[in-house]
């Protein structure tokens, strides 16, 4: 029996973890550095679906055409829209330099849900990539369209290697589960590097010849809905982003702090935050750093900004505490 392709399939999401999970019950991809995007395809008409169900059909025409190339009537695709440095790695910062026409971006699909008529998310995994394969090579799609390869078991082996490449870190699936929407159990994510996402909150005035804002201060939500200061991002910013950021920053100015405490003053680590400098923000804006690690009392050290997160509501922004032990 026909089944109409869905409108549209929460992400099924990963978890953090510590540590890779052993045995050749799992399998193992790339962390992939981007947006999370669903591509629909229903008789020649394509939608790109953000994993909020926002849809960016018009932002990007180059992948809606390849999409449109695929040997189906109907389909629905899990991935990941990246851009690529040149040293082969994805690339957030080159995301948004792509949204200002200075980068080449890419599909990377990793999962097939929907196929002509029949709904594949019931079937294991291995065998929704196989199928995945098969509409792929069958398909004209220009390097606009990649498929997502993965390793089966050795997932120690597979980590090492993947931080040896300097990448994000990877992702690890039950090879023979299926794809269960807005889950995040059964998916796991182990990182090289830490990069979280952060609610922007305010920004501190310029120091010396610098432009618009010396840096971004950070929260998070907490399970009650409180945001929690955790830092400043201060470095990062081309001279196009900073005004990108800074047009983003001023419809939200706000008299009120939307922290439930006042962030400290003093920190062992960085300059003293002065808060006569600071001019605070509505909490809707999230965006994406890598850090050296938390201190003591909480806040981030050593923080690089990455990119707005546009694709991430800012209210399911909380704190990554990775589950130490390992999966077998």
């Amino acid at each position: 029996m026909s089944v109409p392709t869905p409108l549209v399939i929460a992400p099924q999401l990963a978890r953090l973890v510590d540590k890779p999970p052993a045995g050749d019950s799992w399998l193992h991809e790339i962390k992939l550095d981007g947006y999370r995007i669903h591509a629909r395809l229903e008789e020649g008409r394509v939608q790109l679906l953000t994993r909020t169900g926002l849809d960016w059909t018009d932002r990007y025409p180059e992948i809606v055409k390849a999409v449109s190339t695929l040997p189906a009537m109907n389909a629905y695709l899990d991935g990941e829209l990246c851009a690529i440095g040149s040293d082969g790695i994805t690339s957030f910062a080159l995301l948004q330099a792509a949204a200002h026409g200075e980068a080449h971006l890419i599909y990377f699909a990793f999962d097939l849900l929907h196929l002509d008529g029949a709904s594949l998310m019931g079937q294991p995994l291995i065998e929704r990539k196989d199928r995945l394969t098969d509409v792929m090579e069958n398909a004209d799609l220009d390097q606009v369209i990649r498929y997502v390869d993965h390793r089966q078991g050795h997932g120690p082996m597979i980590l090492k290697a993947c931080c040896d490449a300097g990448l994000e870190g990877m992702v690890s699936k039950p090879a023979r589960g299926p794809y269960v929407p807005g889950d995040r159990r059964q998916w796991l994510k182990i990182k090289c590097l830490n990069r979280e996402e952060f609610v922007v909150v305010g920004w501190s005035e310029p120091d010396g010849t610098r432009a618009r804002f010396g840096s971004l201060l950070l929260a998070y939500h907490t399970g009650d809905g409180n945001l929690i200061y955790a830092g400043r991002a201060g470095t990062g910013f081309t001279q196009d982003e900073l005004e990108y950021v800074w047009q983003r920053l001023q419809p939200l100015s706000t008299d009120k702090m939307p922290l439930a405490g006042p962030p400290p003053r003093d920190s062992r680590f960085g300059r003293p935050l002065a808060l006569s400098r600071v001019h605070w923000v509505r909490p809707e804006l999230v965006v994406e750093v890598d850090y050296l690690t938390w201190t003591e009392d909480g806040l981030l050290r050593h923080v690089t900004y990455q990119g707005l997160r546009e694709d991430k509501p800012a209210g399911e922004v909380r704190r990554q505490r990775p589950t130490d032990r390992m999966l077998n």
